[in-house]
C-alpha cells in the first residue's frame, strides 16, 4: 500500500519497540490495525457510493434517451394506415370522372371482331359493381368453375396388394430362371 519493503518495516518495528516499549506495543498494533480497518471500510464505502452515483448518472442518461425515443414513436405511427390509404385511393379512382377516350378506329366488320367486342363488353365491370365491391356489399359472384367429372375411386389398399403380388411373381420368375441356369451343365466351348 505504502510501497515499503520488509527491511523498512523491520526498522519501523524496532523503533516502535524502543519508543513505545514492549508492554504497550500489542495495544498500539491492535489500535493501528483497527484504524486501518476503519479506513479501508470507509474507502470501500466511498468507492461503492461513487460507483452507484455513476450508475445512476448513466441510468438517468439512458432514461432520457428512452423517453425521447418513446415520445418520437407515437408521432410516427399516427399517419401510417395502409388499409385506409388503399380505400381512399380506390374511392378517388372510382369517383373520378372517366376520361373520354379518343375516337377509336372503326373495327372491321368481320364476325370474329364482332364476337370479341361483345365478349369485352360483357366482361367489363360497371362502376356500380366496382363501388359495391369497395364498400363490401358486393353480391356473391356466379360460380365460374366448370363441373368436372370425379376421378374413379380406387381403393389404395387394393393397388398396394396388386403391386406386391406382381412383385412376388416377378421374384419367383427370377428365382426359377436362376434355378434353370444352375441346373444346366456348362457347355463346352470348342
Amino acid at each position: 500500500m505504502l510501497d515499503m519493503s520488509w527491511g523498512e518495516i523491520m526498522v519501523i518495528g524496532a523503533v516502535a519497540l524502543i519508543v513505545i516499549g514492549p508492554k504497550d506495543l500489542p495495544k498500539a498494533l491492535r489500535t493501528v490495525g483497527q484504524m486501518t480497518g476503519k479506513l479501508r471500510r470507509m474507502a470501500s464505502e466511498f468507492q461503492g457510493q461513487f460507483n452507484e452515483a455513476m450508475r445512476e448518472a448513466d441510468l438517468d442518461e439512458v432514461k432520457k434517451q428512452l423517453q425521447s425515443v418513446n415520445e418520437a414513436v407515437p408521432s410516427l405511427n399516427t399517419s401510417f394506415n395502409p388499409i385506409q390509404t388503399i380505400r381512399d385511393e380506390l374511392k378517388t379512382s372510382i369517383e373520378a370522372p372517366a376520361a373520354t377516350p379518343e375516337k377509336a378506329p372503326e373495327p372491321e366488320s368481320t364476325p370474329e371482331a364482332a364476337q370479341e367486342a361483345t365478349q369485352a363488353s360483357v366482361q367489363a365491370p360497371s362502376d356500380a359493381s366496382v363501388q359495391a365491391v369497395v364498400e363490401g356489399r358486393a353480391p356473391e359472384p356466379a360460380d365460374p368453375l366448370v363441373d368436372l367429372p370425379l376421378p374413379p375411386s380406387v381403393d389404395p389398399a387394393t393397388e398396394i396388394a396388386e403391386s406386391l403380388r406382381r412383385e412376388t411373381e416377378y421374384e419367383a420368375q427370377q428365382a426359377a430362371l436362376a434355378a434353370q441356369l444352375s441346373e444346366k451343365p456348362d457347355a463346352k466351348v470348342g
